[in-house]
């Protein structure tokens, strides 16, 4: 009996056979022209939105460099006769600059952390603790967002004339700590975190201080980031309260204050203000990109709660 030998023919695959193979399984589709071209408008919307924005920067930046009888000439003109980084120096040598810096910066990182406290824990009481009346008291609480800060100014002041704090730093930080803005957000990310996290938590003994500083707060840091990045940037640009209740503006005065001292009877310094506009924007642009990532996430999961 003979046995035919069946010869089965040996396949061989080249590198660069499994490569075409591998991206032709997890390649993208194909782009149609016409999504295509919504693509390349997008683009081009971003860009030209982000131009605009950059433009007024762009010119003060520009505007700081210039001698000040160069700042409203006609026709306007991005550089002046001369470019002048003197300027800069300038600014504090006119004043002194260097103190209204050390306080926005010591009343906005205070009173940020301040905020961040209160905001937390009333958010986490708001909601995720149940007790008797607690929705009737947040609609309450939230109420006071109605109500314009201008309309808040007088009798803030006589309270703080009460407290002997005019003309100090407790008065920049404390009568804007305690918004209900904060503690809305926090709210908000709170009821989105599922309960049955605490719930097992609770099973093991935890209370509900340290669900809060061991399960919560944790999960919370970018819905934090945002918070604190609002709030920062509220105290930096504050400019109506410090004005009103601060006396000595050389020993307290914030930045804002400092950058209308540039103006005065004698006329305005544009050229100085110009570049200490720039200046006092570098901390906020800092914190921004560095934040960039938690603000992109936390912006887009604050308001999904809602149980």
């Amino acid at each position: 009996m003979s046995t035919d030998t069946v010869v089965q023919p040996v396949l061989t695959a080249t590198p660069d056979d499994v490569h075409v193979h591998v991206e032709g399984r997890r390649g993208r589709a194909p782009i149609t022209p016409a999504a295509r071209v919504r693509l390349i408008i997008g683009h081009i919307s971003i860009y030209v939105a982000a131009a605009l924005f950059m433009l007024p920067l762009v010119y003060a930046f520009f505007s700081a460099l210039k001698p000040n009888n160069d700042i409203f000439s006609m026709p306007p003109r991005l550089i002046g006769s001369e470019v002048r980084w003197s300027n800069f120096a300038e600014v504090f040598a006119f004043g002194p600059f260097w103190t209204y810096i050390g306080n926005s910066l010591f009343t906005s990182v205070a009173g940020t952390l301040v905020v961040l406290l209160v905001s937390t824990t009333a958010g986490y009481a708001f909601g995720r603790l149940r007790w008797k009346g607690r929705d009737a008291v947040f609609v309450l609480f939230l109420a006071t967002l109605m109500v314009p800060a201008e309309v808040l100014v007088i009798p803030m002041f006589q309270v703080m004339q009460w407290f002997g704090w005019v003309d100090t730093y407790q008065a920049l930080i404390f009568p804007f700590a305690f918004t209900a803005f904060g503690t809305f957000l926090m709210r908000q990310f709170f009821r989105g975190i599922p309960y049955e996290l605490e719930e097992a938590a609770r099973v093991d003994g935890a209370g509900p201080l340290r669900c809060f500083l061991r399960i919560i707060l944790p999960l919370s840091t970018s819905a934090v980031a945002v918070l604190a990045v609002f709030t920062f940037l509220s105290f930096w640009n504050s400019y109506l309260w410090p004005l009103i209740v601060t006396v000595d503006y050389n020993a307290h005065g914030t930045l804002p204050v400092g950058l209308a001292s540039f103006s005065g009877l004698t006329g305005t310094r544009w050229d100085l203000q110009m570049a200490a506009s720039i200046i006092s924007m570098i901390p906020t642009t800092l914190l921004v990109v560095a934040l960039q990532k938690h603000l992109v996430k936390g912006i887009a999961m604050a308001g999904l709660g809602g149980r």
